[in-house]
Parts: C-alpha cells; sequence; structure tokens
C-alpha cells in the first residue's frame, strides 16, 4: 500500500498551486486490461451552453488529471499519467436534486512508462485519451457527482506499436 500511496500523494501534493483555477475535484479508481489505476483530477466549469432549447443542455468543463497505473503483471514498476481534456456533458438544465447526465471526451496525455507488461507496449510517451461516461449529480447545487467511465488511451498509431490501453473507473466529485 505503501507503495501506491507515496507517488498518489506526491501527485496530489503537484496539484496545489493549479488548485486556485479550479472550480472542482474528482478522484476516481479503476482497472483495466493490463492495468489497476487511481486518479485526482482538478476541473473548471465552463459557463458556455449549447442546445437550451429544452429540458436538457450541452456544457462541460475542462479537466487537468494525475493517474497511478499499478500493473498486474509488473515487478513494482508504476506508471505516471499526466491528463489534459476538454469534457463535454449532456445533463438537465434544472440544478437542485439528483440529475443524470452522459458526458464524452478526447483529449491528450503523457505517460511515464510505455511498457506496461509483458504483452502491452503503449509505443510511445504521448497519448490520446478519450472517455464515454454515465453518472449523477446531486445535492443543492448539483455540488456532487457520482460518475462511471469506460477510458481509452492509444497513440492513434502515431508509432509502433501501438496496443493501447482501456480502463473501467468509479469517480467521485465535488463542485466548489
Amino acid at each position: 500500500m505503501k507503495d501506491f500511496l507515496v507517488p498518489f500523494l506526491a501527485a496530489v501534493c503537484g496539484f496545489a498551486p493549479a488548485s486556485h483555477a479550479a472550480d472542482g475535484i474528482a478522484v476516481g479508481m479503476g482497472s483495466g486490461s493490463d492495468a489497476d489505476m487511481a486518479q485526482i483530477a482538478l476541473t473548471r466549469s465552463w459557463t458556455r451552453q449549447w442546445f437550451t432549447d429544452g429540458d436538457w443542455h450541452l456544457s462541460g468543463y475542462w479537466e487537468v488529471s494525475v493517474s497511478h497505473w499499478d500493473p498486474e503483471a509488473s515487478s513494482g514498476r508504476r506508471i505516471l499519467d499526466f491528463g489534459f481534456a476538454p469534457v463535454f456533458r449532456l445533463q438537465p438544465k434544472v440544478k437542485t436534486g439528483w440529475r443524470p447526465y452522459l458526458e464524452g471526451a478526447i483529449g491528450l496525455h503523457l505517460v511515464s512508462r510505455t511498457h506496461v507488461d509483458a504483452k502491452s507496449d503503449l509505443g510511445s510517451a504521448f497519448q490520446f485519451g478519450d472517455h464515454l461516461g454515465v453518472g449523477l449529480t446531486l445535492g443543492e447545487r448539483g455540488q456532487f457527482d457520482l460518475g462511471y467511465r469506460f477510458q481509452h488511451l492509444s497513440n492513434a498509431d502515431i508509432k509502433d506499436p501501438n496496443h493501447g490501453i482501456d480502463f473501467h473507473q468509479l469517480r467521485l466529485g465535488y463542485l466548489f
């Protein structure tokens, strides 16, 4: 547990200087095709909304994240993933109670190691990351967020090999 906690907490502390620009924070845990992961993210909501004629609207937020991967077949070699993405979210206009949402993103990632395990190599440190998610926001202001994401990272064949990696993630978020 110590091998996991120390790098993860160091990454959290690295977010401190940028936290004044954030209006939310999220933590996620997940497992994937070749690794388990833990993530922390800072978010900044957009003021812009689209398709506002009906009961739902499209909006979103910026997300900056640090993830810690623990490859299942590794000999203690962990991977850090630094990500940045615009996240689009479709949700009801009402801001109280619980609100379901759908979200999706395509972002940029930088990983500390490309070799995940004996059968999986990402090919380059630069990765594209996309995700699709569903969830609920709760609370008087919709300040609590509980969601599920399916995330895929790959280098889009800019370098061989390009095995990619998938994660199923549960996330908890809070808007300040």
